[in-house]
């Protein structure tokens, strides 16, 4: 059977929002080595390789190939893996699979992050004229040339060298087609994901320019220069990138510290905030990113039926500490206390009596302090 996925690589909790990494033309997902790990602390990481690089089948393309046929093999990859929404860096070539999908398919990026990328790469014939000499001379003459259109003097990844050499030269000429036939420059006004650039300030293949092009166009999108970097910044100084990926990607968070302390409020979240230590940091950006970042801003149901069902599992379970804050919590998202007192009812008939007489105790108690039983 001829395969039809990308290689990927996929590391994180299941469970955690999806994060999509695209590698740049030449490398694999190994470009992503020192960053996509801490990523995977709080993300569901997918690493995919090129067509003809690292592990990816080299006949998923072939010439004429185009960056749109790029993105939908990312798609196609998505869907395999029952990923709907996702969020997604690229580097380069990858980049601008991002740019096309944001394009293209806004309904399924979350959020984005291009870096050393372009909306153009510098016209098409560069890339018309590498194609040519790579089908008729292999990848050889481009080895030699890596670390300098990759990195500053005197750094290397001798492994991301190796994918260079290794990269099958069909598959690599047809990704050079692909860049040769890139220019979303008209189409970048369109794009509504939240959007970072990543520019590596000593990057001579997409200089910091074509990064601030993008950014002037794309509406909201931020720009962040990293000193000491080139083309393959992640590799380079991964440490940087991660820091401006993690402040980007990592806004469900932020969002989600609003709706917490608008839901429960800001007494009950500034004690939280105050117990916390270094062994529930982790947990608290947990709970502040995915149950107050997604679920909870998640417009399908309104705060007060989040409330109602939430008093509801806090019965079945028995966490009455828990449903007291829930009582007030529910009382801001307008539920009164009858609606309380008939949710609670409600429980005694599925949850069971001595669940609903501990449920209300702990209710009433609740109400009494704010004045309201």
């Amino acid at each position: 059977m001829t395969a039809t996925l990308l290689n990927h690589h996929t590391e994180g909790p299941t469970s955690a929002a999806p994060l999509l990494l695209g590698p740049s033309l030449g490398t694999s997902s190994a470009l992503w080595d020192q960053v996509a790990p801490e990523l995977s602390i709080t993300h569901r990481v997918v690493r995919w390789d090129l067509p003809g690089h690292g592990g990816s089948p080299a006949d998923l393309i072939g010439p004429a190939a185009t960056v749109a046929d790029l993105a939908d093999l990312v798609l196609t990859l998505a869907d395999s893996l029952g990923i709907e929404r996702f969020a997604y860096a690229g580097v380069s070539l990858g980049g601008a699979v991002g740019l096309h999908l944001a394009v293209h398919h806004p309904e399924r990026i979350s959020s984005l992050a291009v870096i050393c990328s372009s909306a153009h790469f510098n016209g098409a014939k560069p890339w018309e004229e590498r194609a040519a000499r790579v089908r008729a001379e292999g990848l050889d003459w481009l080895v030699e040339s890596a670390d300098a259109r990759w990195f500053t003097p005197g750094f290397t990844v001798p492994r991301l060298v190796r994918d260079q050499g290794d990269a099958d030269p069909e598959a690599y000429a047809a990704c050079c087609d692909a860049l040769a036939a890139f220019d979303l420059r008209d189409r970048l006004a369109e794009i509504t994901a939240p959007t970072l650039l990543v520019a590596g300030r000593e990057d001579r293949a997409t200089p910091p320019a074509q990064l601030r092009e993008i950014a002037d166009a794309v509406p909201g999108a931020g720009l962040v220069e990293i000193p000491g970097a080139a083309h393959l910044a992640p590799a380079e100084r991964p440490e940087a990138v991660l820091t401006a990926l993690r402040a980007h990607f990592d806004g469900d968070a932020r969002r989600g510290m609003e709706v917490r302390r608008e839901v429960l409020g800001d007494a009950h979240v500034n004690r939280a905030q105050a117990r916390q230590t270094t062994f529930t940091a982790r947990y608290q950006d947990f709970i502040s990113r995915y149950a107050w970042g997604e679920i909870w801003t998640d417009p399908t149901l309104s705060r007060r039926e989040r409330s109602m069902i939430t008093l509801t599992a806090l019965v079945a379970h028995g966490h009455y500490d828990e449903l007291a804050m829930h009582v007030r919590a529910a009382r801001r998202n307008g539920l009164t206390p009858e609606d309380i007192g008939a949710v609670l009812l409600q429980t005694a008939v599925y949850c069971g009596v001595p669940a609903a007489n501990s449920a209300f105790a702990a209710a009433q108690r609740v109400l009494a302090e704010d004045g309201e039983a």
